[in-house]
């Protein structure tokens, strides 16, 4: 809280800072050459949010790889950060919400895509909270289901078996999920599919 001691003195401070500026002798309030140095450097950081959010590292990696100058660079990624076209928690909370939902990605493989874009180890545990395991299990539910329906005949001997489950295994297990709850869904999955063949 200001008291009003500190108060005062920001208000002489002001003061004085205006009497300067009307008397010629404050240094101007943009630096004009600075800013026209910025400017393609800005243009392109615009761009490439414009195209899709990104995180700070991201975004100070893809100016850096247009072979701008680092101490550019850093200006602008931090003027970003400042005026809120960069927000690293919200990129994180988006990122995950859309690749768990549209790409079926499992927690462990959205921690690594986040690691790789620079975010904060706890920002993205922040992200991933939202996920339950009911939520994992859905999707391995739907992913396994969905490939075992490809199958048109049943299995002719227990090689076969074995077989047609690493196919199933493997749609939820590329995506990170863990190993165990990949087979018991699949294994449930084909048995739900062999007897639906036998049945018809």
């Amino acid at each position: 809280m200001m008291t009003r001691n500190s108060q005062q003195q920001k208000i002489e401070a002001l003061k004085e800072a205006l009497q300067q500026w009307e008397a010629g002798e404050a240094p101007p309030l943009i630096d004009s050459e600075a800013e026209k140095a910025l400017a393609p450097v800005k243009a392109k950081a615009v761009r490439l949010l414009n195209h899709r959010d990104r995180s700070a590292e991201e975004l100070r990696g893809r100016l850096l790889d247009a072979e701008f100058d680092s101490e550019l660079v850093d200006q602008v990624v931090q003027r970003c950060i400042e005026n809120g076209m960069i927000d690293d928690s919200r990129f994180a909370a988006e990122w995950v919400r859309q690749r768990h939902r549209n790409q079926k990605k499992s927690p462990a493989v959205l921690r690594r895509e986040l690691q790789r874009k620079g975010v904060q180890a706890s920002l993205i545990e922040d992200a991933l909270q939202d996920i339950t395991w009911d939520d994992q299990r859905d999707i391995i539910d739907q992913l396994v289901t969905k490939k075992a329906g490809s199958i048109k005949n049943p299995p002719a001997d227990r090689a076969e078996y074995e077989k047609c489950l690493r196919r199933i295994v493997g749609v939820p297990a590329r995506r990170g999920f863990p190993e165990g709850a990949c087979i018991a869904a699949a294994r449930q999955a084909l048995d739900q599919r062999i007897a639906e063949i036998q049945g018809d």
